[in-house]
């Protein structure tokens, strides 16, 4: 061998021990690279703030806008970058903000034009994005649209559905249908200064809006456009498809599920919901959006997302219809909240996911609603030790989050709320008997920041609805000061859903026994995670050697507060490889060989980079020791 050649390999041999291939630490695992084709909502986290239960900030036992600021930076710790508020706006109160009388008027308890310009700089400034609660279907008859529609004005007489009803045997005055309230009754109230019946789907001081009436479209387009000048993201929009109504006025058909004519399961409402014009209405916003948007390109996407419990067929339509026509950024998807509950077993939670992937357009994004104010809380619907197990199945399915404000700490409704205590309209209008099986207000209740009075919430003597007793030990401060806790289950599952491959990598589910499904997350050169949820009551053993081709070289990335893993274990640490879940539980894994492959395709790279500075240092050296002289490596 030449010296020359000697002294080659020794070389080579000195830049491939420089050389370390990294080890497999957790910090590495979570590396957080975003940098994809993916717009600011298509994967986010919609936080909803319900502002009335935030946080207080005057004492009045009423949350406000400044209170929601101060705990913005609690939004961006968590690692929240979109929120949306249930209305802020001008109203009597009567359904708590969803009777607005005002839409460009900040309603006096929560705050002023001033505190909501704040509001929107300091989220700004902490990268959160704003969205408003958008009430389009109905105003309050305290505005004074429906109070110049009830005088007849010019240009308002038709702002609103009315009608002369009708005369029933006994010559006596009747609405003109059989249609309901959503909130129990006739949907028809009298006005006696007008002299005619007018419609609302909700409570009688909530009148509908009149759709038909190109003013009143204009209207509400000037609404939305004074919101996004003032730097909203976008609006929620709320009873969408309650928006037309046949204009027949025709009675509807007995739907044969209640026997009192006074109730809204008592007909099939195929006159006042999921019209055809809905989705015109909805397609003319988003263009409007649009617009907005190519005209003021700095402030990112303005978009839509739309409240309608309703089909899949009606809901895909929502996204974008046969003629590909574009809607609703997110039609949001109640699955979850509709579909099961803690007595579904896992082929139940499969279905609803695929079921909507499936009528879902491609090209769209997946949104998944796990909670909100209308609804019981996690905790309740699936059981308290089932909370962990929700998250980790809202936070790794492909798409948009959507979490009601309290679900990342595992609150639950607080069912001794008294009828004297009791405000929702719904429930009121129930009775004393009935209203706990219809009340929203246990799920409304007082965020719980501290073990403080009133669970840090308000100084008030009294709050606006109590908050719940347990609150001395469920509250965000002690889950912070936790080693283990709800809270920082669902912040890691945040940071989680950063990575690529959970932003956009492929994704298929399967239920691997009535008691337990799993979740499958790939990307080429990424890591492939694995999501598996136990909901029976049972422990489960699970064998994932049908589902992932190495079972035995998984890594916990995620383990829930009553799991015995945790972050960074193998899961065969027992040299099984079958793995243990506790009832009702959840488990996020790493698969250990596409982390080890993708380290080894990075060391490879670096090799041949190394290589290639040697021969080329060896090239030149050659040539200056041999003046240049032809160089013979033989």
């Amino acid at each position: 061998m030449s010296t020359l050649q000697q002294q080659t390999q020794l070389l080579l041999l000195c830049s491939l021990l420089l050389i370390r291939a990294p080890a497999p630490s957790m910090s590495s695992l979570l590396s957080t690279e975003t940098d994809d084709f993916i717009d600011w909502w298509q994967h986010a986290v919609f936080y909803q703030i319900y502002p009335r239960s935030f946080k207080d900030s005057n004492g009045d036992g009423i949350g406000d806008l400044q209170g929601i600021i101060s705990k913005l930076p609690y939004l961006a710790e968590t690692g929240i970058t979109a929120t949306w508020l249930s209305p802020i706006f001008q109203s009597p109160m009567v359904d708590f903000g969803y009777d607005i009388s005002d839409y460009r008027s900040i309603q006096s308890e929560y705050g002023s034009m001033s505190d909501f310009e704040q509001l929107v700089h300091t989220a700004t400034t902490l990268g959160i994005k704003i969205v408003l609660d958008f009430v389009p279907n109905h105003s309050s008859d305290q505005h004074e649209w429906f109070k110049k529609s009830v005088a007849k004005e010019p240009g308002y007489e038709d702002f609103y559905i009315w009608s002369d009803g009708k005369l029933d045997e006994d010559g006596k005055r009747q609405p003109p249908n059989n249609w309901q309230s959503v909130f129990y009754g006739s949907a028809w109230e009298w006005n006696e200064e007008r002299e005619q019946y007018y419609l609302h789907q909700f409570t009688k001081e909530q009148p509908d809006l009149n759709f038909r009436n190109a003013a009143v479209v204009q209207a509400m387009d000037d609404v939305m456009l004074y919101w996004l000048q003032k730097g909203v993201a976008g609006f929620r929009i709320d009873a969408v498809n309650h928006l037309f109504e046949s204009e027949t006025l025709a009675d509807e058909p007995l739907s044969g599920k209640s026997t009192d004519p006074l109730s809204y399961d008592y007909t099939r409402h195929i006159y006042t919901k999921d019209l055809p014009e809905v989705l015109d209405m909805v397609q003319h916003w988003r263009q409007l959006l649009d617009d907005y948007t190519a005209k003021h390109p700095a402030g990112g996407a303005r978009i839509m997302m739309t409240e309608a419990y309703a089909g899949l067929r009606e809901l895909a339509d929502y996204y974008e219809d046969a003629n590909g026509v574009r809607g609703s950024h997110l039609p949001f998807n109640f699955n979850f909240i509709s579909n099961v509950n803690g007595e579904s077993d896992a082929r139940d939670f499969v279905y609803n996911v695929e079921k909507w992937l499936v009528y879902m357009p491609r090209g769209h994004a997946a949104n998944w609603v796990m909670g909100n104010h209308d609804n019981p809380r996690v905790a309740t619907r699936f059981g308290a030790d089932s909370v962990d197990a929700m998250n980790m199945l809202l936070m790794t399915l492909p798409g948009v989050a959507v979490t009601y404000n309290g679900e990342e700490l595992g609150m639950e409704d607080n069912k001794e709320i008294s009828w004297e205590e009791t405000v929702d309209p719904p429930a009121r209008n129930a009775g004393e008997l009935d209203f706990q099986k219809v009340s929203r207000d246990p799920a409304r209740t007082p965020f719980q920041w501290s073990s403080a009075r009133n669970a840090g919430f308000s100084d008030a003597a009294r709050t606006w609805l109590p908050v719940n007793p347990n609150y001395v030990q469920l509250n965000l401060k002690s889950q912070q000061l936790a080693k283990k806790s709800h809270y920082k289950v669902y912040k890691l599952l945040i940071e989680l859903r950063k990575l690529p491959v959970l932003r956009r990598g492929r994704f298929s589910i399967e239920p691997l026994s009535r008691a337990v499904f799993a979740i499958k997350r790939s990307l080429k050169d990424y890591n492939t995670l694995v999501t598996i949820i136990n909901v029976s009551d049972k422990e489960q053993i699970v064998n994932l050697t049908d589902f992932i081709n190495r079972p035995q070289q998984l890594i916990v990335a995620v383990a829930g507060v009553d799991s015995t893993y945790e972050p960074g274990d193998y899961s065969n640490r027992n040299g099984s490889q079958q793995l243990l879940l506790p009832p009702n539980a959840g488990i996020i894994l790493w698969e250990q060989d596409a982390i080890m492959s993708a380290q080894r395709r990075q060391l490879v790279k670096q090799l041949i980079k190394s290589f290639n500075v040697v021969l080329v240092a060896l090239l030149i050296y050659n040539l200056w020791r041999h003046k240049w002289t032809k160089v013979n490596f033989n």
